[in-house]
This record gives structure tokens, sequence and C-alpha cells, in this order.
């Protein structure tokens, strides 16, 4: 196990002296891009935007939508048994879009400051963390090396590593293995993962699979969804979520196929991004517009950001997107949780285990083609919605032992 931090590491930490040199001129551009909060973004400079609370405060970082949305069920349960704040970071703006609809207790979101020293001592200064969870994929070396010095322990929880970034890390072994050596614990999303962490020299990593199935619903506004609900009325209602083009290509050749029978079934396309053009060629409405579907409207294009719980919510069946291009898949477990039957493509890499442990149990449906989609969208799907949710409960059972675990770390 490492012990003297590499020479590649050390080369890393005199780098980041530089990047305060192009740091503001970086953010400006991306501002201008859209792609930085517009009174925000001077959280990337370690600057805060908010107070830190009184008494301990437990970090958790995750890199995107989809990570820091996770995390919301191992906060809940960790918060079940502590009475300590918690300070969640993320780089991207529509993970913080997202957190303001779906904050979990006792939580505070920041974007994640750049990895330099100056806004590394700014932002430790300021919110001095009591535990630091770096979950899934994302650590930040700068970071990772500040914490340990003031001996504040750090986990890496539920780390995510495929045969590819295996092959990247051992470009640079020595470093990884460095890094996670400052760990106090460790936990692998799956077998895949604890055998990949072997070949690091960490042995016998516990499995603890997704904390993905355990995140609170997402959340809605009342008033929209009752609003939209006595617009639908008994239409029969599916979603492709979160879309991609090939998603919704053979979404909608399905739902084709579905109106000679159906005629009044609506279609949601809720695309992972709402920015690019769409080419929808039968009568729909726009979220963005402002427009409800009407009775003519076969489409509902919710071309917005973080209002999925809405859109579940409404919906019976969802095709989750990704799952048939190299998009190679998004999590299952935001419409399984909020009562949708589940269908998905053959791409899943990215969530693997999640559905086949959802395939085995019957929990969700393989479907190749718009035909197949087709014929799945007219079954009876309470068997299967059942299904899930008892796959749900295991996860959730592994989740709060995970929660018990990294307590223990405080």
């Amino acid at each position: 196990m490492a012990t003297d931090m590499p020479l590649a590491l050390r080369a890393y930490q005199i780098g980041t002296h530089l990047i305060p040199l192009v740091a503001k001129r970086h953010i400006k551009k991306r501002l201008a891009r859209g792609k930085e909060h517009k009174t925000r973004w001077v959280e990337r400079l370690g600057q805060p935007t908010q107070d830190r609370p009184a008494g301990q405060l437990i970090w958790l970082h995750a890199v995107g939508l989809g990570e820091v949305l996770s995390l919301r069920g191992l906060i809940q349960m960790m918060a079940s048994h502590t009475d300590a704040n918690f300070l969640i970071t993320s780089g991207t703006r529509a993970a913080a879009a997202a957190l303001e609809k779906n904050t979990p207790p006792r939580t505070i979101h920041q974007f994640l400051p750049l990895d330099a020293p100056p806004y590394r001592r700014t932002f430790l200064d300021h919110w001095q963390p009591d535990l630091c969870i770096w979950a899934e994929q994302d650590l930040w070396p700068g970071f990772v090396i500040e914490l340990a010095k003031l001996n504040v322990p750090q986990a890496m929880a539920v780390v995510r590593m495929t045969a590819k970034s295996a092959r990247k890390k051992h470009h640079f072994s020595k470093s990884y293995t460095y890094l996670c050596s400052q760990m106090a614990h460790i936990s692998a999303y799956d077998t895949a993962t604890q055998n990949h962490l072997d070949g690091f020299g960490f042995s016998a990593v516990p499995v603890t699979g997704s904390i993905k199935p355990t995140a609170p619903p997402l959340g809605h506004d009342p008033a929209e969804l009752a609003n939209l609900t006595a617009t639908l009325g008994d239409r029969f209602v599916w979603i492709v979520a979160p879309s991609h083009p090939p998603d919704e290509t053979l979404a909608l050749e399905a739902h084709k196929r579905i109106l000679k029978d159906r005629p009044d079934a609506l279609l949601i396309i809720a695309p992972r991004d709402p920015n690019r053009s769409f080419d929808i060629p039968l009568p729909h409405a726009i979220r963005s517009q402002g427009s409800i579907p009407k009775p003519k409207d076969s489409v509902y294009l919710a071309d917005t950001f973080g209002e999925l719980g809405l859109f579940y919510r409404v919906a019976q069946v969802a095709l989750i997107g990704g799952t048939n291009s190299d998009i190679e898949g998004h999590s299952p477990w935001e419409a399984a949780n909020l009562n949708n039957a589940i269908l998905h493509g053959p791409r899943v890499t990215n969530f693997q285990k999640d559905f086949a442990t959802l395939d085995a149990a019957n929990g969700a449906l393989l479907v190749t083609n718009a035909t197949e989609i087709a014929q799945a969208l007219d079954q009876d799907h309470g068997d299967q919605i059942t299904n899930a949710k008892q796959v749900i409960e295991t996860y959730r059972q592994a989740t709060n032992a995970l929660a018990i675990d990294l307590l223990k770390l405080l």
C-alpha cells in the first residue's frame, strides 16, 4: 500500500498552483455558454454563498445529476441516525437545479471549487467538514490530500469502476492507490468494481450495491400535478425519459401503433438535454411554451429541467432513456419509485447490475424494437410494479447498513 506521495501527484499539486491564472477567464467562457450558474459561479472559486450550520457537518461529493440525486437516500438514512448537517457538492447546473426541488433533510448544496490551493483553502476553512464522502466515481486529488493533512476522515462510497476506467487508472496506478489509501472506508457498487479495486491492492472491499433505488421519490409541484392530472383524465400515459434521439425514434414508432387501439394515448418525451432540436411527427404540446396537452395532442414534449417527478407521477409506464444507444442507459429507479412499470432497451452498461436485478425479479422488461414496446405497453403491469418495489426494499436495507458504517467514521 502506498505511503509516500508518488511523483505524478506531486507534479499535479504543483500544477494546480497555475489554475488561478486562468480560472476566471475559464469560468466566464462557461458562463457565456450557460454551463455555470449566473450568480453562484463564485462557488467554483471556493467562495461560499451560504453559512455553515452549527454542529457536525458531513460533506458528500458526486459528479453530476444522477449521482447527486442518488445521494438523497443515503443522506436520509444517515439523518435518521445523527443530528449532523450535510453538504453536497457537484459540478453541474443540472444537478443543482434538480436538488433545489429534492433537497434532503438538513442539506446544503454548493458547486465544487476548482482543485487549486487558494480555492481549496477557502472552501475548507469555511465549511470545516467532519467527514468527507466521495460517491461513485469522482475523486479530486488536491482535496483528498488536503483533507488528509487536516485529519478529516474520508470514504469512497459505492465506487463504480468499469473495465475501461480501470485500465485508465492503471496508467497512474501509484497515484490512484495513494489516494485510495487515504480513505477510512471503501465500498463497491458491484463485484466487477470489487475485483478492479483488488487489482490496486485493496482486497475484500465490501459490495453494497447501488444507493440509487433508496433515494426518495423525486419532488413535484402539487398544484401542477393536480392541473395535469385533471387535464389528462383517464388517458393512458407513458413516458420515455431521460431520452436521447434513438429512444425517441423507437418510442414514437411504438406510439403510432398504440394509437390505433388507444387513440387518446399520450406519450411524454422528457429529454436529457431539453435545449436541442426535436422532430415530432405527431400532434404535440410543448412544456417550455407553457402548453398542456389537449385531447388532440398525442405527444407531450417535457423540455424542462427538474420536473421528472411530475411527469413520472402521471405516467403508468416508463421506457428508460439511453438504453437504445451508446449512452448505455440511465437509472430506472426514479421511475420505479413513482410506480412506473419499467421498460428498457439492450444497452445498459452504466446500470448493468440494476437492470439485471430488476429483470431477474420480473420487475422490468427488456424491449428491443418498436413492436415489442407496443406489445409491452398493452400488458397489465401490476405484478411488475410490485416486484420492483420488493427489489427496492432489499436495496434500502443495504443502504441503511452503509449509512451506519459511514457514521462510525465521525
